[in-house]
């Protein structure tokens, strides 16, 4: 069989917010990537997300490398609005 590894990850406007994710699922690469991270091995990511097979995860992986910039930068806003909205409700609590 063969497979098409430029398939694996794709884009779509209205899931996820265009960010690129893993074909047939609403898994984006920058979760694989975040997991990878964390020491996960790509194998050990598929075992946590049983509806991928390993060959998913390492071209997530490889999406991540070819566009680390992009991906990380990602990451990074994501980071900063979750830490904007945690300032956000630490501050509401405080003065509730």
């Amino acid at each position: 069989m063969d497979t098409n590894i430029g398939s694996l990850i794709v884009r779509t406007p209205r899931v996820l917010g265009g960010r690129p994710r893993i074909d047939g699922t609403r898994i984006a690469v920058r979760t694989i990537a975040i997991l990878y991270k964390q020491g996960l091995s790509p194998e050990e990511i598929a075992d946590q997300y049983l509806q991928l097979s390993l060959a998913q995860v390492y071209a997530a992986l490889t999406y991540y490398h070819a566009t680390q910039a992009e991906i990380e930068a990602d990451i990074a806003a994501e980071q900063r609005e979750y830490d904007r909205l945690a300032r956000k409700h630490n501050r509401t609590r405080k003065s509730a």
